[in-house]
């Protein structure tokens, strides 16, 4: 993993660890020793308190088993891991990170099949197999340690059939199931994985494989957190239907014990209603909506996504109050910040080069693979030539006419949410008691990550410490969470993890 700011020489991590839990395989720099709980929150639906551990993260680990980590990713993943936990978000669970002074050199490129695949037929394009292609025998007794070990309860409801054709369409639904509620977690709290290949996928429904992972600083559902990513594959918005894919390819993968006819029954009668009520769920909770489910209540939910992205806000947590809509367009993007966000990525000769490619050549245009990456591009110059006319009393006054329209369709739906109510002061108690509980102050921004990052590779692990006090109460105040005297020694800077992110996090980038 690299991060583009302030490189420094790579530390060493100790990793210990084990994993079955992949429908899952992993590659730097000074010691750290991991010690893993692999405990998971009871909403993940687990039916043991204990679940597989996490593996080290692409590009931070050694194949030749040496046990050691990147300091950085250690840091990164320890802290994201935590972080995810305590927001009740189905997740591996690190237990220490114990570093020492030596170094190690990693090679960065890496490959692997998930678990599963390792039965997977030559591919019709590349002819490539699985290294256990044919060996039904192997996968028998995969299915039956998975299920007997991680769903007893599926093992037991089944002891009696005859074969084992619904006991493993029961295993295949209920992972199913944990995947879309895990991803529409994952989506409410503006999470990116950054690498969602199937090898990266939990078979009980965990987040596993920190590794390029990122929250969102503002919501953009085109945001890529891997900036190895070229072509976008794994963006914000395109996760639920990543994992979807991937539920495709374990039912490829466990045919003939799941018949894939079935197998695909199931994903397409389970996944995407499982992720729209579990999505629903929590953004209602989010939104204060604690009564009644209103059919509207999706249109909502996308109309104040949408006007997050038009005005690049940072974060909205809704009130009826007047006051609120001064505070909400406060935490939108300055003129500033835009230009930053949208400056071109390519030079404008290679831009040049390649849109003439597409009008002389477009076989050969298409065959590199760069329209994606053109089209983006071209976008951030109109976008940034659109702000080039704009005047930061016109931005302002553009972000708070869409606000405003958005906020006269809440209030309409919580004059609805409101029918019926004896006691309107507890009812409004209880909403805001919620909306509080679901929206926290605290997530793990890469800017966040990275300073405490930079502190630790110069042997200073305090704002470590104080990073993971704040995940560990994300819904509380910094006061709350660390207590005031630790709130007294902090900076200013240093104490505006729940403030808008500074113009330098823009500027980050992991792979």
């Amino acid at each position: 993993m690299r991060c583009c700011r302030a490189p420094s020489p790579p530390r060493t991590a100790t990793v210990v660890t084990s994993s079955v839990s992949s429908l899952g395989s992993w590659a730097t720099a000074p010691p750290c020793t991991w010690a893993r709980c692999a405990q998971r929150p009871a909403s993940a639906g687990s039916c043991s308190s204990k679940a597989p551990a996490p593996r080290p993260s692409p590009g931070s680990a050694d194949r030749q088993a040496d046990g050691r980590k990147v300091l950085r990713s250690s840091i990164r993943e320890f802290l994201c891991s935590e972080a995810m936990f305590h927001l009740g978000i189905p997740t591996t669970r690190a237990g220490a990170c114990v570093t020492s002074e030596s170094t190690v050199i990693r090679d960065v490129f890496y490959d692997g099949f998930g678990s599963f695949e390792i039965f997977k037929p030559p591919d019709e394009h590349t002819g490539r197999a699985g290294p256990s292609v044919g060996r039904n025998d192997i996968r028998v007794q995969m299915l039956d340690y998975v299920i007997s070990s991680f769903y007893p309860e599926i093992q037991a409801a089944h002891a009696c059939d005859t074969d084992n054709i619904q006991r493993n369409a029961a295993f295949f639904r209920e992972v199913t199931r944990r995947t879309a509620r895990m991803v529409a977690e994952w989506q409410c709290a503006g999470f990116c994985h950054g690498v969602l290949n199937t090898d990266n996928m939990s078979i009980v429904g965990l987040t596993i494989d920190y590794g390029p992972f990122g929250f969102l600083d503002r919501y953009d559902p085109d945001h890529v957190c891997n900036a190895s990513d070229n072509a976008g594959r794994y963006t914000y918005s395109k996760q639920p239907q990543v994992c979807k894919w991937n539920l495709q390819k374990l039912a490829e993968a466990l045919e003939p014990e799941l018949p894939l006819a079935l197998g695909e029954a199931i994903l397409k009668e389970e996944f995407d209603p499982e992720f729209q009520r579990h999505y629903l769920q929590k953004m209602r909770k989010k939104l204060g909506l604690i009564r009644v489910e209103k059919e509207e209540d999706g249109t909502l939910v996308a109309k104040l996504l949408e006007t997050m992205h038009l005005t690049d806000s940072f974060s909205a947590e809704p009130s009826d109050s007047a006051e609120f809509l001064t505070r909400l367009t406060s935490q939108c993007a300055s003129l500033e910040e835009l230009k930053l966000a949208f400056r071109p990525q390519m030079d404008p000769r290679q831009l040049s080069m390649m849109l003439m490619l597409a009008q002389s050549n477009p076989q050969l245009f298409a065959l590199i693979g760069t329209q994606a990456n053109v089209t983006k591009e071209l976008e951030r110059v109109e976008h940034q030539s659109r702000l080039e006319q704009l005047s930061p009393s016109e931005l302002q006054n553009k972000n708070r006419d869409h606000w405003e329209t958005w906020l006269q369709e809440y209030r309409d739906r919580l004059d609805k949410e409101k029918e019926g109510v004896g006691d309107t002061a507890a009812w409004q108690a209880d909403r805001v008691r919620v909306m509080h509980a679901n929206n926290p102050k605290y997530v793990l921004r890469n800017y966040i990550a990275q300073n405490a990052i930079e502190a630790a590779e110069n042997g200073d692990f305090s704002e470590v410490r104080r990073v993971l006090k704040l995940l560990e109460s994300p819904y509380h105040s910094e006061e709350e969470a660390t207590g005031p005297e630790a709130v007294a020694r902090t900076t200013d800077e240093q104490s505006s993890y729940s403030s808008r992110p500074p113009l330098w996090a823009a500027e980050l980038c992991v792979t």
